[in-house]
């Protein structure tokens, strides 16, 4: 909206539906009241009931009939496979057999005192079956069973009309419950022993002929096991004799082939290295000796012919001892090279041998594994019966064992015992309810209303319903005189009024309107109030207004403002006289009046002649603004006419009298003249009747607060 009275959003809502609430306080009061009494009488009629409470612990069951490779239950482990186990205990014990059960236990079929207590009356036909099924139904219908998430503690509850019943039936229900329990596990058990006793006695017969068949065979083939082929670990194949030979050959031979190679290139490495220069050679301890006999002896010679001739016998004794020690060198050198081909050649010898054992060996192999097929496939036949049958032993053994155990996963907490005072009706929470219900069908009657209500009662109805501009909110006066409440600046009329004309001043590009129209959907509307306020205001700013009365068929403003009529506007519709001849000062300043004057007998004729649009400029020329009260829209033509010729036109609504439908019309009219709408005032606003919360929201009091503040 405009001018400042939107309010989109959870706040307006609020607002709009407190007040809708406070408008509606007497409908609201009495649907509640009257919820309020239906719940107050029907829990003051109704017949008191008794329930009666028993607490059973629920815990995981573990119910290994066949074990897990024959189908067996487990107990849940997980947290969905608990919430289904104990939403399954949950069924059972809403189950109808259970309920046949308490009923069959405690001779309900028979007993008139429990059809009393239960609110029903024992058949007289139909013989025993259907009194034990009707009791068996009364037992059903009167349990309600509650599991927390947080626990497994189940409470057992079983409502009734006499609460030493209830508490019987409820201590029933539990220890039939426990008792059918036991009773399925036990008939479980029965047939599970049956069951696995006769799958043992096929397994053991499967067993025996399939190891004989497997030994015969061994024994036809020739087939030596290293090991019990029967055995969960046996390698198939691979324990033979035959088997193990051919393995430790092949781990020798790969072990040769390894020192064959090495040898091989520590000799090729030597035989590619002069003799003297290999590492082998010059790390031998007796080369090592000569070598350095050979320097020694060198050293010698160099001193024996640095002192003596070349023939001297020193001189030839040691270069004989010399060539000896060289050739001693050489020969030792050539052994040591021989040495390492000797250690290459042994190698490759040694691997050839055992290559040649590892392929007479791995045809024997070849043979024995084609033998071997019909002996493996016996072999896994065995295994798979043995694992069968030893399952179905130690099975078997566990029934036995547990067969005579008679525990159970469900217990007694606490045992109901009978209620002292009545669980129904419970006059607390009938009127809890009957309140919610009652404020559900007031705030549904009342929002329906208001939807289909097409009364402009409330601000936010002019753009819902209309969509037309909010410029202004006028409150209604207290004495019914809007005029006089204006010479009161600090009265919410008057507050309102300034609001509006500031609204105006936003209205256009241009600021105030030059010529602006005043009107409203019908009369009494406070038009004519809401163009003098306007006027009177924008004249407060030290502007020149010029108020026109342009109803011509009830005009009003010569008496609101106390002058003379007699001369005005259509005085100088019908004459070619100055409109200063007609115009009159007003006691406010920079304020005058166009009376209507004469009422003419055709007012749309004159209004719609070129005679109104003359002086229209003339005026406009005149003043720095002209305000014009017309007829109203409906029914009348004047409106329209002159909103043709006019800068500006606000439209006059009055609150809770005005119809969105009749609004609608009435824009529709004005509209097929393409006038500039600026927008709507609602007049005669009642804050308290819209509810406390607009007389908060639109601020009015103030000044009276501000006023009793300052005096208190």
């Amino acid at each position: 909206m405009t001018g400042g009275y939107s309010d989109a959003g959870l706040g307006g809502f609020l607002r709009h539906a407190l007040a809708l609430l406070q408008r509606n306080a007497v409908l609201v009061a009495g649907v509640i009241g009257l919820a309020l009494a239906i719940a107050l009488v029907s829990t003051m009629l109704a017949t008191p009931r008794y329930t009666a409470y028993t607490s059973i612990q629920i815990d995981d069951q573990s119910e290994q009939v066949l074990g897990d490779e024959l189908g067996g239950q487990t107990a849940a482990n997980s947290g969905w496979d608990i919430d289904r186990f104990l939403n399954t205990q949950l069924e059972i014990l809403r189950s109808r057999a259970l309920a046949e059960r308490v009923a069959r236990k405690l001779e309900l079929a028979r007993d008139r005192a429990f059809f009393e207590a239960m609110g029903a009356e024992l058949p007289q036909s139909g013989g025993g079956a259907v009194a034990s099924g009707a009791a068996a139904g009364l037992v059903r219908g009167g349990l309600t069973v509650d599991l927390p998430r947080e626990t497994r503690i189940a409470r057992l509850g079983f409502s009734s009309n006499d609460p030493e019943v209830a508490a019987k039936l409820a201590n029933a229900y539990a220890s039939e419950f426990i008792q059918a329990t036991l009773q399925r596990r036990f008939d479980s058990s029965a047939y599970a022993r049956d069951f696995v006793g006769k799958q043992l006695e096929e397994a053991r017969v499967r067993l025996e002929t399939s190891e004989r068949e497997l030994n015969a065979y061994a024994r036809e083939a020739g087939l030596i096991r290293t090991r019990d082929v029967t055995s969960r670990d046996d390698a198939r194949g691979t324990d033979s004799v035959t088997t193990a030979s051919l393995l430790q050959l092949n781990e020798a031979a790969n072990k040769a082939q390894a020192e064959r190679i090495q040898a091989e290139s520590r000799w090729a490495a030597e035989n590619s290295t002069p003799l003297l220069a290999s590492q082998a050679v010059l790390a031998s301890p007796a080369v090592q000796g000569l070598i350095s006999r050979q320097s020694a002896l060198r050293a010698e010679l160099g001193v024996a012919r640095g002192r003596y001739l070349e023939g001297h016998p020193k001189v030839q004794s040691l270069e004989s001892e010399l060539a000896a020690v060289t050739s001693q060198l050489g020969q030792a050198a050539r052994e040591v090279r021989s040495g390492i081909r000797a250690d290459f050649v042994a190698a490759r010898d040694a691997e050839s041998r055992l290559r040649a054992q590892v392929s007479r060996l791995q045809g024997a192999t070849l043979a024995e594994q084609d033998r071997s097929v019909r002996y493996n496939t016996l072999a896994r036949e065995a295994d798979t019966n043995r694992s069968l049958y030893d399952g179905l032993l130690q099975r078997f053994r566990e029934l036995n064992a547990a067969s005579g155990i008679s525990a159970s996963n469900i217990a007694v907490v606490d045992a109901a015992v009978a209620p002292g005072a009545p669980s129904s009706p419970n006059l607390a929470k009938n009127l809890a309810i009957a309140l919610l219900i009652g404020v559900v069908i007031a705030g549904a009657t009342v929002f329906l209303r208001d939807q289909l209500d097409d009364a402009i009662r409330v601000p936010e109805d002019v753009e819902g319903k209309i969509h037309l501009p909010l410029l202004g909110v006028v409150p209604i006066s207290a004495d019914g005189q809007p005029t006089a409440a204006l010479a009161d600046a600090k009265s919410p009329v008057a507050e309102a009024y300034n609001s509006l004309r500031g609204a105006l001043l936003y209205s256009t590009p241009q600021g105030l309107p030059p010529v602006m129209l005043v009107t409203s959907a019908r009369e009494s509307e406070g038009k004519s109030t809401t163009s003098y306020a306007i006027a009177r205001g924008v004249a407060l700013t030290g502007k020149r207004v010029l108020l026109v009365d342009a109803d011509l068929r009830r005009p009003s403003l010569h008496r609101l403002l106390g002058t003379d009529g007699k001369r005005g506007l259509s005085s100088l519709l019908t004459s070619s006289d100055s409109a200063a001849s007609a115009i009159v000062d007003t006691a406010q300043d920079g304020l005058a009046l166009l009376p209507a004057g004469p009422i003419p007998p055709s007012p749309t004729e004159l209004l719609s002649a070129p005679r109104m649009a003359a002086v229209l400029e003339e005026l406009s020329a005149a003043y720095d603004m002209v305000v014009i009260d017309s007829s109203p829209v409906l029914g009348l033509a004047d409106a329209p006419v002159l909103s043709a010729i006019v800068d500006g036109v606000l439209l006059v609504i009055e609150a809770d009298a005005a119809r969105g439908g009749a609004l609608k019309s009435a824009l529709r009219r004005l509209r097929a003249m393409e006038p500039v709408i600026l927008g709507a005032v609602l007049t005669k606003f009642d804050p308290a009747k819209a509810g406390n919360a607009y007389s908060s929201y639109y601020g009015y009091g103030y000044y009276s607060y501000q006023e009793g503040e300052v005096r208190s």
